[in-house]
């Protein structure tokens, strides 16, 4: 298989909610939700970078398409990790998480690798954790 990831697709118990907090806390762009008019249809797609979209789509219709059991969900399923070019930067992304509404579960520290991260949940409790790791080229801005 080639890598072709293009979605990541984030299943959420609240999409108003979840809009509110990606779009207005944290600043993604997006043109809001769209596929209201089918059943199950309603999702919102957020950019991320050429090629990547993040997608929150509701957990119940996520279970129909996929043909599989609403089960309770858990943080550590999976965890989104957004790399940033600084310390600096990794505070003021957790602070942005915080202001929006994000539980901060592992405020930002120094790593035993010699990195900086700090993690937080989303509103539905998605994981993510902020980085900055010297061992990686510097990103673009």
């Amino acid at each position: 298989m080639k890598p072709r990831i293009t979605v990541i697709t984030l299943g959420v118990d609240h999409l108003e909610k979840a809009l509110h907090f990606y779009r207005d806390g944290m600043g993604l762009p997006t043109e809001g939700i769209v596929g209201k008019e089918f059943e199950h249809g309603a999702v919102a797609f957020f950019d991320l970078q050429p090629g990547l979209k993040l997608a929150i789509w509701d957990r119940k219709s996520i279970a129909h398409e996929a043909n599989v059991a609403l089960t309770a969900p858990s943080p550590v399923e999976c965890t989104l990790g957004h790399n940033v070019n600084s310390k600096a930067e990794v505070d003021k992304v957790m602070e942005q998480a915080k202001q929006a509404g994000a539980t901060i579960t592992d405020p930002a520290h120094d790593t035993f690798w010699g990195g900086y991260s700090g993690h937080f949940q989303d509103p539905d409790g998605h994981l993510w954790e902020i980085v900055w790791n010297p061992h990686w080229d510097t990103l673009e801005n």
